[in-house]
């Protein structure tokens, strides 16, 4: 990017976050996200770091929130009320951690406390009666919102003490409030409430106090002004009679750096929202000593928990090939960090998609990453575009193969089943962990094995010995002797797995349990008609077709009888089990395998599902679970840790 083009990318940007924080701050609206808007704010930071020329006295980093809203009276804070730059690795926390050595020859030592995303208020006492309260408004001036504050529980009309002070802290409604309050909207048909930061701001901008007092608004305190520590302020806070966020004092960076890591893990479990946490010098002097840069003191800097989306630019889109032929848009984006990992794809799903999202190859994109799952392009900001920016158009033949693409409803697809990108994905599938499970037989070997000519279809692996594996790329006797272990091993698989293994389009794991248990053998499913399969629970009309015209097919059928005769022994799957009738979803990390897990369920006569719903029978819980353990807690489903399950399963 030349100085032109980032000139013209900074004007942009500034345009963009400057409506997005009106909305935010003024008007409490919000049409993209927090981590959305972090991330363009990250950028434009950048930018002006490097072109510090283009750096002006309007730019969003120079500002410190929305302008305060006409309906209050404004006054100015004693002390400027700042916001913190934002830090989302420990690599840009210890590069704030340099600049501030450069500043002085102070021994260094932390605060650190939870991020709590609400609403910045001040109030100030005046011999230990509560006085007025300020929302942060622009920085220099606040909003009086002292009424409405007043009918917060959590803040105090009068300290344990008779002292003049002024306390900072956030407004928040906890997640349980917020709860109730969305299932009362609900029942009144009312639309619900975005978010509880959305909400606890325009509760305390409320004209009418009772409206306020309605929401149950909460109140924690982050600062005493005018102490000498940041410790010292912890404990005279809770002397006055006020809760504070969570906090530690942490001698060193590699102690902030557990702590965050402490506060990440039990995040979902704490009463409020939080998004980071705040660290900042624990000697409130040396804080003050080394002034503010642009927006945010230098002391002090947000370092955010991984967000679930970021902004980044669309540099080109590819399609992919899929095992059972389906063509998937991919966009090719700049690299960026999402869910605290470095992304650099994402799916497009379909042309119909493009379409919807309206992209094109150049534009600035929201990508989101729910549930560590692939990366998807949530939304095109057009208003960041320049001109220069590229439609795209799906291709009408086989990137692979050339072969002319057929079409049913939104997908695409590779008609050609000898297509070499798609023989190569159903070699990936045919020996990963939940079909034939190859140990050691990976993508890279599988890319070997065909380049060499030794593999073309999934039955070529058993024909496999240890000399055809020793002249390939970095391979031993050890090595080759384990994967033809592991090959020998493999073929003894349960029905379901050898169904699964097929890749029969439309059939998953818990479809190729459902036909391993309703026919006896490989052979009496192979003659099945399709009005015999859609007497199958959960199997409807379009399963059912895919299935039939599988097996109609010539070459599929020689390919079970190859690896019937090459050794293959297919075990019956058992109908009958203590766990029959019984689903299981797993959430967390497990201290045992997760495939081999669900393995043993389904041979106990079990089902697993990836999803919670009212029909889940066990939740089994690891460490660090997600959202599925938060509904079953909604639900009061039966949660079980892994001691448990291991009783279950033996």
């Amino acid at each position: 990017m030349d100085k032109k083009e980032a000139k013209k990318r900074i004007e942009k940007l500034k345009k963009v976050i400057k409506y997005h924080r009106y909305l935010y701050h003024v008007l409490d609206k919000q049409k993209i996200s927090d981590a959305a808007l972090d991330s363009l704010k990250k950028e434009l930071s950048d930018l002006e770091e490097k072109y510090p020329q283009f750096k002006t006295t309007d730019s969003p980093t120079q500002r410190i929130a929305g302008e305060p809203l006409e309906k209050f009276e404004k006054k100015e804070h004693s002390v400027p009320m700042l916001s913190f730059n934002d830090a989302f690795s420990e690599e840009e926390v210890r590069q704030w951690e340099k600049r501030i050595k450069k500043l002085t020859t102070e021994k260094l030592d932390y605060f650190c406390e939870a991020k709590i995303d609400g609403l910045a208020v001040a109030l100030i006492y005046e011999k230990g009666l509560f006085e007025r309260g300020l929302t942060r408004g622009n920085g220099k001036i606040g909003e009086d919102v002292s009424e409405n504050l007043k009918t917060i529980e959590s803040i105090p009309i009068s300290l344990e003490k008779e002292i003049d002070c002024e306390v900072r802290g956030e407004v928040f409604i906890s997640k349980k409030e917020f709860k109730k309050i969305n299932q009362k909207r609900k029942k009144q048909g009312l639309p619900l409430y975005a978010n509880p930061r959305n909400l606890a701001a325009g509760s305390v901008r409320q004209l009418d106090p009772k409206i306020a007092s309605e929401r149950n608004l909460s109140f924690l305190a982050w600062q005493l002004l005018n102490r000498k520590e940041q410790k010292q302020e912890k404990k005279e806070l809770l002397e006055l009679g006020f809760k504070s966020a969570q906090g530690k004092y942490c001698p060193t960076l590699e102690d902030v750096f557990q702590y965050y890591e402490q506060m990440r893990k039990k995040r979902e479990d704490l009463p409020y929202e939080v998004d980071g946490i705040v660290v900042g010098l624990n000697d409130n002097d040396l804080f003050k000593e080394l002034g503010v840069a642009g927006k945010a003191p230098r002391a002090a800097i947000a370092f955010k928990f991984p967000g679930k989306e970021a902004t980044t630019i669309v540099k080109s889109v590819k399609v992919q090939v899929g095992r059972t032929g389906n063509i998937t848009p991919v966009a090719c984006l700049k690299p960026v960090r999402l869910g605290g990992v470095i992304v650099s794809r994402a799916t497009l799903h379909n042309a119909d998609e493009i379409k919807r999202l309206g992209l094109k190859i150049g534009d600035t994109v929201i990508v989101e990453r729910a549930g560590d799952v692939i990366p998807r392009v949530k939304k095109v900001l057009k208003n960041l575009r320049t001109g220069k920016e590229k439609a795209f158009t799906m291709p009408t033949k086989c990137p692979v193969c050339k072969t002319k693409l057929s079409k049913k409803e939104t997908i695409l697809r590779c008609p050609n089943k000898l297509c070499e990108k798609r023989q190569r994905r159903q070699l990936y599938h045919f020996v990963n962990k939940n079909t034939f499970d190859i140990e050691n037989l990976g993508p890279k070997i599988i890319d070997q094995l065909v380049d060499k000519g030794l593999v073309s279809q999934p039955s070529d692996i058993f024909d496999l010995k240890q000399g055809d594996l020793l002249p390939l790329e970095r391979f031993a006797e050890k090595s080759s002797k384990n994967i033809i272990e592991s090959i020998e091993k493999s073929k003894e698989i349960s029905f379901s797995r050898f169904i699964f293994a097929l890749g029969i389009r439309g059939v998953g794991e818990e479809t190729a349990r459902d036909l391993a248990l309703h026919f006896s053998d490989i052979k009496s499913l192979t003659k099945a008609k399709r009005e015999e399969l859609l007497e199958i629970q959960d199997i409807g009309p379009e399963t059912a077709d895919c299935v039939h015209d599988f097996f109609k097919d010539k070459r599929n059928l020689n390919l079970i009888k190859d690896l019937l005769k090459k050794g293959v022994k297919i075990k019956k799957e058992k109908q009958k089990g203590k766990l029959k009738g019984k689903t299981f979803v797993f959430t967390g990390k497990l201290s045992f395998e997760r495939d081999r897990a669900k393995q043993r369920v389904r041979e106990l006569g079990g089902n697993v599902s990836s999803s919670v719903s009212e029909k889940t029978d066990f939740v089994v819980l690891g460490k660090e679970p997600g959202a599925k353990f938060k509904k079953a807690k909604e639900l009061k489903l039966k949660i079980i840790k892994e001691q448990e399950f291991k009783k279950l399963i033996q």
